[in-house]
């Protein structure tokens, strides 16, 4: 069994591509287990509710739309590269995550996690829908198998947000400042979209140790 901790947002696109790498080094493994845990983290905790306009975020971070088209295109090429359709022009609100990881943790109980998840990266990164509307949140669970009316009664409590917050806080204790961050069996971790070789090599080296034992 290898259980790997997966500390990422929902609104970064190198999480996104981070977790298609590591599903694809995983897939080539069938002779182990793994158990995959998502540990919230947002990018932006200070984030009003409601969120923030996109191109006013854009201004803020690089400082205008050429800088980001240039980095946005390099990123869109890469997802391509792992089966992902980044379609940045479609988005129009940066959202607090706050809710997303909420709902990904009320699916975790249902076993939905990952298709919560990745269902999350594809209706934000793909569709351009706000992440911050009811509805939008509650299409996403139904699309990934959760009942849509035990959802939306959920997200309209604040059930979940405790956790969100510690999970934020444990980053912060380990020391973790960007995502993805993947740490494997509490002994090795990995910082970034890392290529699924290296996810392999971690994988060889506590498949040794277990052999060593």
């Amino acid at each position: 069994m290898i259980h790997i901790d997966i500390f990422s947002d929902v609104v970064c696109p190198w999480c996104y591509i981070g977790e298609r790498r590591l599903q694809a080094a995983i897939a080539q493994c069938p002779d182990l287990t793994f158990e995959r845990s998502w540990q919230p983290f947002q990018l932006r905790p200070d984030m009003p509710n409601e969120g923030q306009d996109w191109k006013q975020l854009i201004d803020e971070k690089f400082g205008g739309a050429e800088r980001a088209d240039e980095m946005f295109a390099h990123i869109t090429q890469l997802g391509k590269e792992e089966g992902i359709e980044f379609a940045f022009d479609r988005i129009a609100s940066a959202a607090n995550t706050t809710n997303a990881h909420r709902l990904i943790l009320f699916a975790a109980g249902q076993e939905r996690e990952w298709e919560t998840a990745n269902a999350l990266y594809r209706t934000y990164f793909t569709d351009g829908k706000n992440l911050n509307d009811l509805d939008d949140l509650v299409a996403v669970a139904e699309r990934a198998g959760l009942d849509p009316a035990a959802t939306r009664n959920f997200l309209q409590t604040d059930e979940g947000a405790a956790e969100v917050q510690q999970s934020q806080a444990t980053a912060n204790q380990l020391g973790i400042s960007g995502v993805p961050f993947f740490i494997f069996n509490n002994q090795y971790a990995v910082s970034g979209a890392q290529p699924a070789e290296l996810f392999l090599e971690i994988f060889d080296t506590l498949r040794e140790e277990e052999a060593a034992d």
